[in-house]
């Protein structure tokens, strides 16, 4: 059975570090992005008023970028295809 190159340890390697390194660049212009706007908005003299809306909303866009990143392949749809897979294999070899 051949292996196709989605399925190759290099590849699934390459895969998982341009993951980690999209992560750390949404959490990068995440911070960036935010104090630069809770910046601007204190110094508009009233206080905050609006920055704390535009960091709830993409923290949460932010939290789920994380849990996928960390459930990623060690996930329940990851061992469920694990099973199954050894399932199919051990058919192919009877």
């Amino acid at each position: 059975m051949a292996k196709t190159n989605d399925n190759t340890a290099e590849e699934r390697a390459r895969r998982r570090v341009k993951e980690y390194t999209d992560l750390m660049w949404h959490v990068a212009t995440f911070v960036i992005v935010n104090g630069f706007l809770w910046g601007l908005d204190i110094y508009k003299g009233d206080g905050v008023n609006w920055a704390f809306w535009v960091t709830i909303g993409w923290g949460v866009g932010l939290a789920f970028h994380a849990a996928a990143y960390f459930i990623g392949n060690s996930g329940p749809q990851s061992r469920r295809y694990q099973r199954v897979l050894a399932e199919e294999l051990a058919k192919d070899d009877q």
